[in-house]
């Protein structure tokens, strides 16, 4: 059986030593995804890089995004001929770039892609993320056929929510990988 691979996609700004992807980077060897400039994310390099990746893998991938991340798996996914070694997605957190105050910021993200993910997927979001409402992340999770986690008042789930390895996450992942194993 070939060995699952797990990448990590950090969003914008990339995550720090204590958030809970890099963690679970440290602690269960995933790789991570590394982006050439993490402070202006331009659509096209980050899919371009992606792309690349998972170009390079044979094994069962699955995707950890965080939230430029989740953007970014959605709009992969819509490009990409690749799709088919993804078996499935963990979207925490996803952030809306077309929110006002990002708008600007985040131009060649828009419109974020609606399409239906060819992978099985879950989205995880808190009830008080600055960066997207748990609306807007519902609608989301609905658009892309994701199941919808509603993680309760946790900021927007990185480093600053003190999660520290965040378990309950990685529960997520392991019940997503372990689905996929079993034909469910």
């Amino acid at each position: 059986m070939k060995k699952t691979q797990v990448l990590i996609l950090p969003g914008w700004q990339g995550s720090g030593p204590s958030h809970w992807q890099m963690r679970w980077a440290a602690t269960h060897a995933y790789q991570v995804v590394e982006q050439h400039d993490w402070m202006r994310p331009l659509r096209g390099d980050w899919l371009a890089r992606l792309d690349h990746v998972i170009s390079d893998l044979s094994a069962p991938v699955y995707l950890v995004a965080h939230s430029l991340g989740c953007i970014q798996v959605a709009a992969w996914a819509k490009a990409s001929a690749h799709c088919d070694k993804v078996k499935g997605a963990l979207l925490v957190a996803p952030g809306d770039v077309d929110a006002p105050q990002l708008v600007d910021l985040f131009s060649s993200w828009r419109p974020i892609e609606m399409k239906c993910l060819p992978f099985k997927s879950i989205l995880a979001s808190s009830q008080n993320d600055p960066f997207c409402t748990a609306e807007k992340a519902q609608q989301l999770a609905n658009a892309w056929g994701a199941e919808w986690i509603d993680l309760g008042p946790c900021g927007h789930v990185n480093a600053e929510s003190n999660l520290g390895d965040w378990p309950e996450g990685h529960a997520l992942l392991n019940e997503l990988m372990k689905e996929k194993e079993h034909g469910h």
